[in-house]
This record gives structure tokens, sequence and C-alpha cells, in this order.
């Protein structure tokens, strides 16, 4: 069955594997796709869907060097010429639209100040232009600037439909801006925005509801990754985590989205499969971020009804041509976690496909 077609939104996926939103720092100072990114995205236009890697809708949402954008006329063209590839080979991309929130520093933003829910920082560092550095306390954004924000997502989905893609992800995973407002640990308001599990929740709701009235609940999907637990996002009060993602999803599900994307360690687990539920539409897993997915994996959670497809990200890393690999049986390329977030061709445009 990972190898069958299905629906998703208005496309006609030709099988269940997705490629996962990968960052690949491969855009340059000015996030700007260029022809090397072209490549890469052409060469793996064979999976069902591709999503692109995390692309920031304004300056201040920028959260590390060589990330793409979804700003200026620029990186604009950048993106039609990858859409453009891919559709001549058959293959479907959706954008991810990522906000970094506090998960950057000034140095990444051009300057552009660090927001998020609160003026709570993460323990640790990140990486900038001027090297590595802790990151800043953020400056807590104030109920009256959330609606421009929202504005940013819109604005951002707007033009990746206009530069080509089939649609967009919202990306409300990993501890960036989106999820900031669910995490407790990052959401620590006092107005409508924080507090309850409905108030964390109101503000990706918002953004989901405007971005499908711009563009159509058929081009629109949502990933989320509770429990995941990274980048200061933390979440282990599990009540509040059901309770959280619960009312998410409930609210999500009229909305009629393309899809929804969860990325856990136990796709089997109670919770997963209780947001499934709630859904009621089509539902992604990706269960690789610790550990890969391996072929086995990825056949079973289909075949076992855990999932109406799979995302992949290193498997799809290094090898273009995956889907004829697992489908055959076919030895696979290795991936290099030395070359993910370097520049040039290397480990990105280079792994080979199967010969005969």
């Amino acid at each position: 069955m990972l190898f069958s077609p299905m629906t998703l939104g208005d496309l006609k996926l030709p099988n269940r594997l997705v490629m996962a939103p990968l960052t690949r720092v491969r855009s340059g100072q000015e996030g700007i796709p260029g022809p090397l990114v072209v490549e890469h995205y052409r060469q793996r236009a064979s999976l069902g869907l591709i999503v692109s890697e995390g692309t920031y809708p304004s300056p201040a949402g920028r959260g590390f060097p060589g990330q793409p954008g979804l700003v200026t006329d620029e990186q604009f063209e950048g993106w039609s010429n990858v859409t453009s590839a891919v559709h001549t080979e058959g293959g479907r991309i959706f954008a991810q639209v990522m906000h970094a929130g506090r998960v950057t520093h000034v140095d990444t933003t051009g300057g552009h100040e660090v927001v998020a829910p609160s003026a709570i920082a993460i323990d640790g560092e990140t990486r900038t232009y001027a090297g590595k550095q802790p990151f800043p306390v953020p400056r807590a954004l104030t109920t009256e600037e959330l609606p421009g924000i929202v504005e940013e997502f819109v604005t951002a989905s707007r033009r990746a439909v206009e530069a080509g893609f089939d649609g967009v992800e919202l990306h409300s995973a990993n501890g960036y801006l989106l999820h900031e407002f669910l995490a407790p640990s990052a959401n620590q308001r006092d107005d409508v925005y924080g507090g309850s599990p409905e108030n964390r929740a109101r503000f990706v709701i918002e953004v989901a509801q405007a971005v499908v009235d711009a563009i159509g609940a058929d081009r629109v999907g949502i990933r989320i990754s509770p429990e995941h637990n990274v980048q200061g996002a933390v979440e282990l009060d599990a009540a509040d985590v059901r309770a959280t993602y619960g009312h998410l999803v409930d609210t999500l599900a009229p909305l009629k989205l393309a899809y929804l994307s969860i990325l856990h360690k136990d796709p089997t687990s109670e919770l997963v499969q209780d947001l499934r539920a709630r859904f009621n539409g089509t539902f992604l897993i990706n269960t690789g971020f610790g550990v890969v997915t391996t072929r086995d994996e990825a056949t079973a959670l289909v075949a076992d009804g855990h999932a109406d497809a799979v995302v992949v990200g290193r498997p799809a890393i290094a090898n273009p041509d995956l889907v004829r690999r697992w489908r055959d049986g076919l030895p696979v390329n290795e991936a290099d976690p030395a070359t993910f977030y370097t520049e040039g061709p290397a480990g990105y445009t280079d792994y080979p496909a199967y010969q005969n």
C-alpha cells in the first residue's frame, strides 16, 4: 500500500511517501533558492509529495543562515524555478511556511528584533552569520501585533501558490513560533493567547483559518510535534498535551485541511491515534527525527492503518530515487550528516540514482 496512489487535498499522489521538510541551508545570505536548490528538488520529484524546507514569511522569522524566504521578488523567482522543475518531472510540492520565533538571533535576521509569545530565552546556542551565539531573550509580542504576524503567514502562503507551489504546510512544530504558543514552557502570557490549553492554541488556529480563507483548505496542511521537547518547547504534562492538541485538532478538523502531519516517536500511541481520529482527514506520520525511518517501518505504518502516508527525511536526502529503491527492494545510499548543513553540491545533489 505504501506505493499505491492516494488523494491529498485536490492532488492525486502516485505513492504514499512524502519528503519531509529538510533544513539544508543552500540559499545563501539573501535567502534565494538558486540552480542548486532547483536541481535538489527536481531530482526527488518521484516522491508522492515534496514538502519544502522551512521558508520564512518575514525577515524577523528567519531562523538560520542559508535559509530561503518567501519575502522578496528574487526569492519568489527562485521558488518559481523550483516548482516549475518539480512539475516538469511530474512531481507535487508544498512550501513549508515557518516563522522561527525565538529560535534565531539578530545576526541571522539582519538586525530584525527577535520576537516570541513571551520574553523567555532558549537555553543554548544558535548558528549565525557571525558564528555560534547564545539565544537572546526575545521580545514578547503584544496582543495588537499578532494580526500582523497572521498576515505575514497569509502573504507568504499566497506568494507560495503564485510561485507554483501546490499548497503550503504551516510549521507548528519543533519549537518555532506557532509551537511556542502551544508550549507552556515558551508561552507564559496572561492575555487570551496564554494560560489555558484553549488560549495557547488560539494563535495557531487563527493562522490556519486565515491561510485557508486566503488560498483554500485543499492547499493547506499543518505539521505538529506534541511531546517532541526540542528547542525549549517542552511539553511534559500528558494531560495538558492531550487538552492542548485535542482542542487544536478539534477546531482545525472542520476546516477540512489537506492534511495533518505529526512528528512523534510512537505513531501507534494513544495520543497520536486519538488526534488522527479527531482530525478525520488525511493523516501523515513522521517517526524518524531520532532514528532513521526504514522501508519496513514505513510499509507497516500504512499497511497497518496507522497513517495514510509516511514522511521521510534522511532516506530522501540520500536517495533521489527512493520510491524506486524501496518499491523494488534495491540497495540504498546512506546519508552523510556532515553535509546536511553545509554549502555546495556535496551531500545535496550528488547522491546517485540506482544504476542497473
